[in-house]
């Protein structure tokens, strides 16, 4: 029974922080699992569903902006992979977690530096994370069009800056970072 676990949503400024956990059954392999930023959309998509339906186990968690700004990124990251673990419908014996920090967990955990292209678990909760996070920024993008998180997905993009100094930020940016309060100190004034 061991989980990958893997995060999506560090590096916007805006929305969640979205973690997936994943126990991948032996008897039901999956071609072509990697790193979720080395794969296509349609590709993601695609082996989302397959992951879904062949894994024994799988859940997905996050922390919203809130979240983030109360106890910063690295934190929400580990906060949000222990939720996906603590949501799994039984423990695992070991869970491999990508990147160089262990989320607090009850059960033994292994961190592994790009995990996500080294072990088929890990990558796996990468393709979930980021499918589910790219899911709800299309959601925000249809109540926020003029952001177009449908296109950069709450990355600092020049376009998404250039939409925070002009309309402000909304309920999903984190205020806590560099981008947002300085896109903030140089909003134009609302007209009179």
């Amino acid at each position: 029974m061991i989980c990958g676990t893997d995060e999506a949503g560090r590096g916007p400024i805006a929305g969640p922080v979205v973690a997936a956990a994943v126990i991948l059954d032996p008897n039901r392999p999956i071609e072509g699992i990697n790193d979720s930023k080395k794969l296509s959309e349609k590709k993601r998509n695609a082996l989302s569903a397959l992951i879904k339906e062949r894994a024994l186990y799988w859940a997905i968690a996050q922390c919203n902006a809130d979240e983030i700004d109360a106890i910063n990124i690295l934190q929400a990251s580990l906060l949000a992979m222990q939720r996906a673990v603590e949501a799994l419908p039984i423990g695992p014996t070991l869970v491999l977690v990508d990147g160089n920090k262990l989320p607090k967990l009850k059960v033994p955990a292994q961190a592994i530096v790009g995990g996500d292209g080294i072990e088929a678990c890990i990558g796996a909760a990468s393709i979930l994370a980021k499918v589910e996070r790219d899911r709800q920024m299309l959601a925000w993008h249809a109540q926020h069009p003029e952001y177009d998180f449908a296109k950069h997905k709450g990355y600092p993009t020049p376009q998404h800056l250039a939409a925070l100094v002009e309309h402000g930020p909304c309920a999903i940016h984190r205020q806590s970072f560099a981008p947002v309060t300085r896109a903030l100190a140089n909003r134009k004034p609302a007209a009179q």
